[in-house]
């Protein structure tokens, strides 16, 4: 292997760990985790051969793959300063998949736009309204859908797309991080805090510049969590995004929290109003198009 391939494949196996493990390199992830990993990619393959999205003769991954191939026998002998003509290359077409399973074309593709990490420390949200409310935070975190009314896209009529993100919650230290997904692997990244029932949300974009704000509110929040098996399962946000034609768009936007996350999927998708995977409340409140989107600056 060239020295390129091997920071390529470290880059790619640095990216898994995060996806799937929240771990920032393949060095903090152990044997047992990596065989997760297989096990993870195995099931994820089906969902995709099912769908016809990846071709049926793709091998399954073996519980020892990424930690013996590409961790034994490649990453480590790297580190370890062995020679790196004397690295035997791993099956392109192995790579291949594994980039399939993230989302990604192929491999080649993974190489070219795939980020190495979100520069959260670059998003600023302080709002000294009072302290933090960490309790309602941590209520938040987990796995949501989150849906908007969008532009349509050409030969459609406008009340005919609904967009749909994956969109996941999570604790990071003392912040609470969030991150979603959007159409042809682009993805956006966030903080979110709370002030007593107000929710504020930061978030910027791995391709360009286009940062949003979402501010919510939560009425009698703190009274209801004291309830016992009390839940929020629905979240309502102002948010503010300017489009490529510089008009306010999506200003109203739904989190739906998933209730199954063995059904979750980490990615974006069009519905047409008629969609069985858009809940009916959400249906409700994005179709009053007057109060849930800005039509005029």
């Amino acid at each position: 292997m060239t020295r390129e391939e091997l920071v390529n494949l470290e880059r790619l196996m640095n990216y898994i760990s995060w996806q799937f493990l929240r771990k920032k390199e393949w060095k903090d992830v152990s044997k047992i985790e990596w065989a997760h990993v297989s096990a993870e990619f195995n099931t994820l393959l089906e969902k995709q051969r099912k769908k016809g999205k990846v071709p049926t003769a793709l091998l399954s991954f073996g519980d020892n793959y990424f930690y013996e191939h590409l961790v034994i026998k490649k990453l480590k002998p790297w580190k370890n300063r062995t020679a790196v003509a004397t690295i035997s290359t791993p099956s392109f077409s192995r790579l291949n998949t594994i980039a399939n399973v993230l989302g990604y074309t192929n491999y080649i593709d993974f190489i070219n736009t795939a980020s190495e990490g979100f520069p959260f420390h670059e998003l600023k949200i302080g709002i000294p309204l009072a302290p933090v409310n960490h309790k309602l935070l941590e209520h938040l975190v987990g796995y949501w859908y989150c849906y908007n009314r969008n532009l349509p896209m050409r030969g459609e009529k406008e009340e005919d797309r609904i967009w749909r993100s994956s969109l996941e919650i999570y604790r990071s230290g003392d912040e609470y991080l969030v991150e979603r997904t959007g159409r042809d692997n682009h993805m956006y990244y966030g903080k979110i805090t709370s002030y007593a029932n107000y929710l504020f949300i930061i978030m910027n974009s791995t391709t360009f510049i286009r940062q949003r704000h979402f501010v919510g509110r939560l009425k009698d929040v703190e009274e209801k969590m004291k309830q016992p098996g009390f839940q929020i399962n629905e979240l309502s946000f102002i948010s503010t995004c300017v489009s490529f034609s510089e008009e306010p768009i999506a200003l109203y936007e739904i989190f739906d929290r998933v209730p199954n996350l063995k059904n979750f999927q980490k990615t974006s998708v069009d519905l047409p109003f008629d969609s069985p995977l858009l809940p009916p409340s959400i249906m409700a409140h994005l179709k009053d198009v007057r109060e849930n989107r800005i039509m005029e600056h």
